[in-house]
C-alpha cells in the first residue's frame, strides 16, 4: 500500500454578470478544448485561498479588480475530466472595476457578453452545467462520472 495520498486539482471560475448577460472567453492555443467558450478561470496556486485565486485570475485574464466582499459562492462541481479529477469553485459577482479585456491573447481569442438565455453552442459542457446550477440555485453537483 502506498503512503502517497491522492491529489485533487482545484480551479476557480467567475460568473461575471451585467444585466442579463454573462462574460465568456473563448479558449485559444491551449491544447485543450480550444475554440470552446469558458469563464474567467484558473487553477488555485499552492498556499492560496479560493477567493484570492479568483481575484488574481480576474486581474490576470481580464484586467478587472474584484474585492472579496463582492464574490458570492455560486456552485461547486466535482468533475472527472479524462484522467484528472477537479473541484471547481464557481463565484458570481456583478461588481468590479475596470473594463474586461483579453489580457492573455496567447490563451484567449474572444471575450464578450452573452445573454444568459442564449448561450453559445460551443460552451464547455461543465461550464454550462455550472451556469445552470447557479440559475437553479444548485450548490453542488458531480460531472463526468459514469
Amino acid at each position: 500500500m502506498s503512503n502517497e495520498r491522492f491529489t485533487l486539482r482545484a480551479a476557480v471560475y467567475l460568473i461575471l454578470l451585467k444585466e442579463d448577460k454573462i462574460l465568456l472567453s473563448r479558449r485559444y492555443n491551449t491544447g485543450w478544448m480550444d475554440g470552446k467558450y469558458s469563464l474567467i478561470a484558473g487553477h488555485i496556486d499552492g498556499n492560496e485561498s479560493v477567493d484570492k485565486a479568483m481575484i488574481r485570475e480576474s486581474w490576470e485574464e481580464a484586467g478587472i479588480k474584484i474585492v472579496k466582499k463582492d464574490l458570492k459562492p455560486a456552485t461547486v462541481l466535482h468533475r472527472k475530466s479524462s484522467d484528472q479529477e477537479y473541484m471547481d469553485f464557481f463565484f458570481v459577482t456583478k461588481q468590479w472595476t475596470g473594463r474586461p479585456t483579453i489580457k492573455e491573447p496567447n490563451k484567449c481569442d474572444d471575450m464578450d457578453w452573452f445573454p444568459l438565455n442564449n448561450l453559445p453552442n460551443n460552451l464547455l459542457p461543465h461550464i454550462l452545467e455550472a451556469i445552470k446550477n447557479y440559475q437553479n440555485k444548485t450548490p453542488f453537483s458531480e460531472s463526468g462520472w459514469d
